[in-house]
């Protein structure tokens, strides 16, 4: 048992249940009339659900992921999900919540079937070039010869970009684009690629921050106002850069030691769902600087010990399951701490085991059992070579 990965994993997942509860009591009672402890109670069921998958993803033989029937499942799955919210966004354009239709709704239980594209993305991409790594370590090798896989990571991506999804959409083309570099393909295509997407990347990012979109533009695409509100938030305070404001108020009101457990002024009404995307400017608030950045090294720690993993394996699949599961949750922490701070723009990416969500939690706690089962898996195999 790689203990590197499980003790972090318990004391992040133990810190987002005390935290969503105090992120979210008063919340709860004043806007839905609910018990100060509902969604801290859904959460710690979340987190006990997650440590079962854990137990159970380490015990679990990988090689059954390989087969073609799991990969052809995991993508009717995948697929039906996504489908199921592009008819319903175009049925009941009032079924969106945040200006996106991106749950569906088994009971009580909401369902976010991007989530669950990350690592169907990561555990096809991983099988695929690992059954094609010698062809893609040619000097001459092209991009083009994975035209087949990568439209299929395509697809997922504009399902997820149409609901509007546009943080999940770029998480998931980051986690192909770095599963890519780290398949074995030539330095120079590598950085050629980098080259092109940094480009791009730099390009959108000068121009939503240095020009002026005209307001008949912004008024018809929720998307492109949140965008925009992470640049010039003031001058949108009283619509979607509100959010940004009243995080960056609550990160100065924080200070360094934190004003007290409990004790955060932004979470009483100031900021929208103060549990979910934007729970670490209530932990800046409350344990201050010291305490959010014990938590955001907590996630690092993790990141790091995958993407250690990734580099020592001698297993190419687990190596790229470990590079594609460390980049999901490097890009997703960027993304909401960025957020938060008022860096880039508000995508609605949560805080990985901080913020709350079922199915963020639950793919988490499946990457986390992989990775365990991928580090004993790695040992037993090095301890095999030294015998």
């Amino acid at each position: 048992m790689d203990y590197y990965i499980l003790i972090p994993f318990l004391v992040l997942c133990a810190t987002g249940v005390v935290m969503v509860y105090s992120a979210s009591a008063y919340y709860v009672r004043v806007h839905f009339g609910d018990a100060e402890t509902s969604v801290m109670i859904k959460q710690l069921l979340f987190v006990l659900l997650g440590v079962m998958l854990v137990a159970f993803f380490y015990y679990f033989k990988l090689s059954l992921l390989r087969s073609k029937w799991a990969q052809v499942g995991m993508w009717v799955l995948i697929f039906t999900g996504l489908l199921i919210l592009v008819v319903q966004g175009k049925l009941d354009p009032k079924a969106a919540v945040n200006g996106a239709v991106a749950w569906i709704p088994l009971g009580p239980v909401h369902i976010q079937p991007a989530e669950f594209a990350k690592l169907a993305v990561i555990l096809y991409l991983a099988y695929m070039f690992t059954q094609r790594q010698d062809e893609m370590r040619r000097p001459d090798f092209q991009v083009r010869e994975l035209w087949g896989p990568l439209m299929i990571v395509a697809v997922c991506i504009v399902l997820v970009l149409s609901q509007p999804d546009t943080g999940g959409a770029i998480i998931l083309t980051m986690i192909a684009l770095i599963m890519l570099f780290a398949s074995g393909i030539s330095l120079r295509l590598g950085i050629g690629m980098s080259l092109l997407f940094g480009s791009l990347g730099g390009a959108a990012y000068y121009g939503l921050s240095q020009v002026k979109i005209p307001e008949t533009v912004l008024k018809h695409s929720y998307q492109l106002r949140r965008l925009v509100a992470a640049f010039h938030p003031f001058d949108m305070v009283k619509t979607e850069g509100g959010q940004v404001v009243n995080s960056l108020l609550a990160i100065a009101h924080g200070g360094f030691w934190g004003v007290g457990l409990g004790m955060s002024s932004q979470k009483l009404g100031y900021l929208p769902e103060p549990y979910t995307d934007f729970i670490l400017a209530v932990i800046t608030e409350e344990l201050g600087l010291l305490g959010a950045s014990l938590v955001i090294i907590g996630i690092f720690f993790l990141i790091g010990r995958f993407y250690l993993i990734g580099i020592r394996a001698k297993n190419n699949y687990h190596a790229l399951i470990a590079y594609g599961i460390a980049t999901m949750m490097l890009i997703q922490t960027i993304f909401n701490v960025g957020a938060v701070s008022g860096v880039i723009p508000v995508t609605g990416v949560t805080l990985p085991f901080i913020s709350y969500g079922g199915s963020s939690m639950l793919v988490l706690s499946i990457s986390v059992g992989l990775m365990l089962n991928i580090s004993a898996s790695e040992k037993k195999a090095k301890e095999g070579t030294h015998a």
